[in-house]
């Protein structure tokens, strides 16, 4: 079955086509094309402006979906179904592609399923890694989203955590403008941290249960930069950046030792930080763990991990129904 995946959750406008085939134990997937465009407007305010995001997509949707059908070779009457994010993410962004989706399903006679952005973040671990075997713990960081998920089986989840506050991504956004880095910041605050060293006493985030919170270290930055004389740009970005990971590991150990699971999945836009994955591999050698990552490709916001959803849960669903709106907020 051929599905096309929509996203636009945010302030990237993707467009995938996907092969599944549901004829084996786990379902395999071909990815014929995955198209994402990213909005570099937003990096002269220092932070995603939903008004201008709702705007781009608008403008890209229907060329890049098209050159999705392009790249893939197929044409619209070759879809069997179309899947899109609905939830959760801007409600401005949603509405497009929600909105794009139901009259594509309609005027083509074809099912549509409306996607959890979060179980998207799940299905890149399983295009990544076809026979990855259940159960196991996924950890999804990203710019909005930081949860800690048990995954059963396809579609049937556990949530164990989520952030309180600001998501994982977010805390390195916003530590990047407190050092003067462009937006988005994450992959500037590890650049800068290369040149680093810990050298400065952050306070690893304490919570009892599997829940994340990452305003606490975010303001000790703040403090610490408003304190310190003669701050040393590389030592805060390195000392904040191995605090981050600290607390991750931490909360991955927690769920291990109650549920005795040892295989763990992260992925997410802050996944593609070589850092965190040379420091959770380490990890892993000491403690008898796996560590699975994405491809990068699939770490951050795409359609393929869409369409992949969309793939399973019409199978064992079938489609959403028309009257399905678009949520900023919803758990998986």
């Amino acid at each position: 079955m051929i599905f096309l995946g929509i996203e636009t959750s945010c302030d990237e406008t993707g467009a995938s086509v996907v092969v599944g085939n549901d004829g084996q134990k786990r379902t395999r997937y071909t990815i014929l094309s995955n198209i994402v465009s990213s909005q570099f407007i937003h990096s002269q305010y220092g932070g995603v402006i939903p008004e201008l995001a709702s705007r781009a997509h608008i403008q890209l949707i229907v060329p890049i979906v098209k050159t999705a059908l392009e790249v893939a070779k197929i044409n619209y009457a070759d879809l069997d179904g179309i899947a899109v994010t609905y939830a959760p993410g801007l409600v401005g962004s949603l509405l497009v592609g929600l909105s794009f989706a139901k009259a594509l399903s309609l005027s083509l006679q074809k099912p549509f399923i409306g996607v959890n952005h979060l179980e998207g973040h799940i299905f890149s671990l399983f295009l990544s890694y076809p026979d990855l075997e259940t159960p196991f713990l996924a950890l999804i960081i990203s710019g909005g989203h930081t949860e800690l998920v048990i995954i059963k089986d396809y579609c049937q989840y556990q949530v164990l955590g989520s952030t309180l506050d600001d998501a994982c991504g977010e805390a390195f956004d916003k530590v990047a403008r407190m050092l003067g880095l462009p937006y988005p910041g994450g992959a500037f605050v590890e650049k800068l941290a290369q040149n680093g060293k810990r050298s400065i006493n952050f306070p690893v985030p304490h919570l009892p249960d599997y829940n994340f919170s990452f305003s606490g270290l975010k303001t000790a930055v703040l403090y610490y930069l408003k304190a310190e004389k003669n701050p040393v740009p590389e030592n805060i970005a390195h000392s904040f950046q191995e605090v981050v990971f600290d607390f991750l590991l931490k909360k991955i150990q927690l769920a291990v030792d109650e549920y005795k699971i040892n295989q763990i999945g992260v992925s997410g836009g802050v996944a593609v930080n070589k850092r965190l994955r040379d420091r959770f591999n380490e990890y892993s050698t000491e403690h008898n763990l796996k560590f699975y990552f994405p491809e990068v490709s699939m770490c951050t916001d795409n359609a393929a991990m869409i369409a992949a959803v969309g793939f399973e849960r019409f199978i064992r669903f079938g489609p959403s129904p028309l009257s399905l709106a678009a949520e900023s907020r919803v758990k998986l």
